[in-house]
């Protein structure tokens, strides 16, 4: 009996303790499986905010969206084809981006006349202007009050003064275009016979305007390019001819130059009404390419006439399209709220990926703002002849 008993009793300790442990490995393992839903679940929450970062670092790299920005495009002067052809480049680059273009300007290359566009592109509440200039000092005042105004004020092909806008988008320094121009009169006048290191060579520069900041730092930089490497080269006309971006003014002056240097060999137009002009004027009077060498920068149509005729042998430019699209870009680009520095990128969607440079890449001596404030250059340069003037059509 009392065996029995305690074999009851031993029974229903065991049956205790088993139950014990199996209760306290329960309990430990639930304890464990909380444990690491708990971490697991930082894990997602701690990936979720390491996607989230990732992604605002993609999205900052991008840049915020131009999408809805509306930019003024005001060229030197409207009815010219190189400024006709940029702003087409504009619109059809601004459909594929969500931006609206508004091209503004006036048929007079006339500072009254810009200034007058500025401010009521200010006044209409734009958000953006891109200019190319036809006096940057001319319109100091005009795009000091945009920027106070909270306008973002970009540059094309002519630039303002480097503190009065934000970004300019240039179509190379000064010495890659002197020295384009310095190429293209060497290879007219080796087309002729004449040998440019060794032979006598007249000339003179016909362009635009004397405060025409793109075009004078061509021809200073093309002059200094001449004089250290054809000192036998002699300008006819220091102070240069000019036509006022006019283009029958730029026949007149073209003939004037003819008149009063008939044996010139050369004449260097860095400007594209002044270029047709004076091809015209030489026409007028029986020149062509085999009596004298002119060339210089117009769009491949308003010369191929010319070239068909036997007038010139080259002439050059860069795509005016894609210059006219860039600063419509980089200026809704600054609108939408992206700030940039000097060796920073930025994605033109379509065209390609820019470096900031700072202002001195294009004029000697110029400072640049700490942000905001730079140039980026266009991707290349052209020249036309008559074997493939053909292939482009701008």
């Amino acid at each position: 009996m009392m065996k029995k008993a305690l074999s009851i009793l031993l029974t229903m300790s065991l049956v205790v303790a088993l139950t014990a442990c199996s209760s306290s490995s329960s309990d430990t393992a639930a304890d464990d499986a909380a444990a690491a839903e708990e971490s697991t679940t930082e894990e997602d929450a701690a990936a979720e905010d390491a996607a989230e970062e990732t992604t605002d670092d993609a999205a900052a790299a991008e840049g915020a969206s131009v999408e809805g920005m509306n930019v003024t495009f005001i060229p030197k002067v409207t009815g010219n084809a190189f400024f006709e052809v940029a702003n087409s480049g504009a619109q059809e680059y601004a459909a594929d981006w969500g931006i609206t273009v508004d091209y503004q300007g006036s048929a007079n290359a006339a500072v009254a006349d810009q200034v007058q566009v500025i401010n009521t592109a200010v006044a209409s509440g734009t958000d953006a202007i891109c200019i190319s200039t036809v006096d940057a000092a001319g319109v100091s005042d005009a795009l000091k009050a945009a920027a106070e105004a909270g306008v973002i004020v970009t540059t094309w092909d002519s630039d303002a003064l480097p503190e009065d806008r934000d970004l300019m988008v240039s179509q190379g320094t000064p010495e890659v275009l002197g020295q384009m121009l310095v190429d293209m009169a060497v290879a007219g006048l080796e087309a002729r016979g004449i040998d440019p290191a060794n032979d006598e060579v007249t000339y003179c520069w016909h362009y635009s305007q004397a405060t025409v900041t793109d075009q004078n730092s061509w021809q200073v930089a093309g002059e200094a390019i001449i004089a250290e490497n054809y000192p036998n080269w002699t300008n006819v006309a220091p102070d240069n001819y000019y036509s006022n971006q006019d283009a029958e003014e730029a026949i007149t002056v073209g003939e004037a130059v003819l008149s009063a240097h008939s044996d010139i060999d050369l004449i260097i137009c860095n400007d594209s009404t002044a270029l047709p002009g004076q091809l015209q004027a030489a026409e007028n009077l029986g020149y062509d390419m085999n009596s004298i060498t002119i060339t210089g920068f117009a769009t491949p149509n308003a010369i191929k006439e010319y070239c068909n005729n036997g007038t010139l042998y080259n002439w050059g430019l860069w795509d005016c399209q894609i210059q006219g699209a860039m600063g419509c870009y980089v200026a809704a680009y600054l609108a939408a709220g992206n700030t940039v520095t000097v060796g920073d990128t930025i994605s033109i969607p379509g065209i390609g990926d820019v470096e900031v440079l700072a202002n001195d890449s294009i004029a000697e001596g110029a400072t640049t703002g700490e942000e905001n404030n730079g140039v980026v250059l266009l991707p290349e340069t052209l020249v036309f002849t008559a074997e493939n003037m053909n292939d482009y059509d701008f």
